[in-house]
């Protein structure tokens, strides 16, 4: 009776999921997920990621269960605990998405030293990275001929959905734990699982995906998919929203896919300079502090980083601002930037999140590094009324209309808000 094994790492999700699809041939299916001690005590645990996390492998074992089956729960090292429910189970085969990630890479060469036949299927990424590929070189440094070949690229058949599954006799399901992560996650946090995924797609498609191209940079009207985080933890599959998506949000899938060719090509893409540029950083920790509590005295700033810590989301043209602003206005390191998403954002994908941050920096894949931004400009092209400012920024509530963005020049104004770190008025100081 063959028995096989199906690892759940950035794929929490029964619809669309290859690797599931295929372990659910065998007669009985160890549905598992793995806790990773080395991944807990660094980054990664950060209080938002860690309860959409467990809210999604909630609803994940739910699922599962409609079906028959469980989700089995297990702590440590992943390959050691896969061992242990082989030999427990008399598993055989091994299934699981494929991720080119650094760390990814390393589990599955530590699973492919097992006694199992391990399958890793894509899932993780529209375009699996390393499918496309240029005529030399050995992945796409600038994403216009990505976007080009990856939209006319073959892609994989949507994967059936199981309708039931066998787990075998005897396996201890485990508990999921409660204490993962130290510090209180963002109030307004969205709720994790696939279930609130899907219905979160299902509204955004009849709502708002037909009119995403007129009004994905408002910030105000905040009418954008809001799918990362299910997109990051594999609740939705990228797959399927490609399909149901506009054509202008498929390109921003497009994006994602090229920042993981690229993280693939070049695992240290979160540490070091893409293209280095030989910059000296300002290190000045107390403008960098005013930036994370969003007090730099320039509001369309402050709003984004203030979302941030209230949702632990930001709207992306805000993540575009406030980045600008620490990179090319500060002259502060992008990797302090990096690592203050990296706390808070709930959908923080190493590799969407760091491409973006280097792109910004200019020491990334941007055709032009030299570009920069004016964000008080790009304060009055996106939020013309201020009414996203006015939204996170209560000082500022009074301030009726754009003026709320240039508080500094309302001297009759009576507010308790800093003045700006930096000359707000001068772009030269802004870029």
């Amino acid at each position: 009776m063959s028995t096989s094994i199906m690892l759940f790492t950035r794929d929490l999700r029964v619809h669309d999921n290859p690797a599931l699809a295929a372990a659910c041939e065998a007669e009985h299916v160890v549905p598992a997920f793995v806790f990773d001690d080395a991944i807990l005590a660094g980054s990664f645990a950060a209080p938002n990621r860690v309860r959409f996390l467990r809210e999604s492998l909630a609803d994940l074992r739910t699922s599962l269960r409609m079906l028959g089956g469980d989700l089995v729960v297990r702590r440590g090292d992943p390959a050691a605990e896969v061992a242990r429910l082989a030999t427990d189970t008399g598993a055989d085969s091994l299934f699981l998405a494929g991720e080119r990630s650094a760390y990814g890479t390393r589990r599955l060469g530590r699973l492919c030293d097992l006694d199992l036949k391990v399958s890793a299927l894509p899932g993780i990424t529209v375009v699996p990275p390393g499918d496309l590929t240029p005529a030399t070189g050995d992945h796409y440094r600038v994403f216009t001929p990505y976007w080009r070949a990856w939209d006319s690229a073959h892609w994989r058949p949507i994967a059936e959905t199981p309708t039931r599954m066998r787990l075998p006799a005897g396996v201890d399901s485990g508990e999921l734990p409660t204490h993962l992560a130290s510090g209180a996650p963002s109030p307004g946090l969205a709720p994790g699982g696939e279930t609130a995924g899907r219905a979160r797609l299902a509204a955004w498609r009849d709502e708002d995906a037909a009119a995403y191209e007129r009004v994905r940079d408002d910030l105000a009207a905040d009418r954008t998919s809001r799918l990362s985080p299910y997109l990051k933890f594999g609740c939705v599959s990228p797959l399927e929203v490609a399909e149901a998506g506009p054509d202008g949000f498929r390109r921003q899938l497009a994006w994602r896919d090229f920042h993981h060719q690229v993280a693939a090509a070049f695992p240290a893409l979160p540490r070091s300079d893409y293209r280095p540029r030989g910059r000296s950083w300002n290190r000045d920790q107390e403008a960098l502090a005013a930036w994370r509590d969003g007090m730099t005295g320039v509001p369309i700033v402050d709003a984004g980083m203030r979302q941030l810590r209230a949702e632990g989301y930001m709207h992306n043209r805000a993540r575009l601002i406030t980045a600008s602003f620490l990179t090319r206005g500060l002259g502060i390191d992008w990797r302090d930037g990096l690592r203050h998403f990296n706390d808070w954002l709930t959908d923080g994908d190493i590799a969407d999140n760091a491409g973006n941050w280097q792109w910004v920096a200019g020491t990334g894949n941007s055709t032009r590094p030299g570009q920069t931004m004016n964000v008080l400009r790009q304060a009055s092209r996106f939020d013309p009324r201020g009414d996203y400012v006015r939204r996170y920024v209560p000082e500022l509530a009074a301030i009726e209309g754009a003026s709320v963005h240039r508080p500094w020049t309302r001297p009759d104004a009576r507010i308790d808000y800093p003045p700006p770190i930096v000359d707000a008025d001068r772009p030269a100081n802004l870029t």
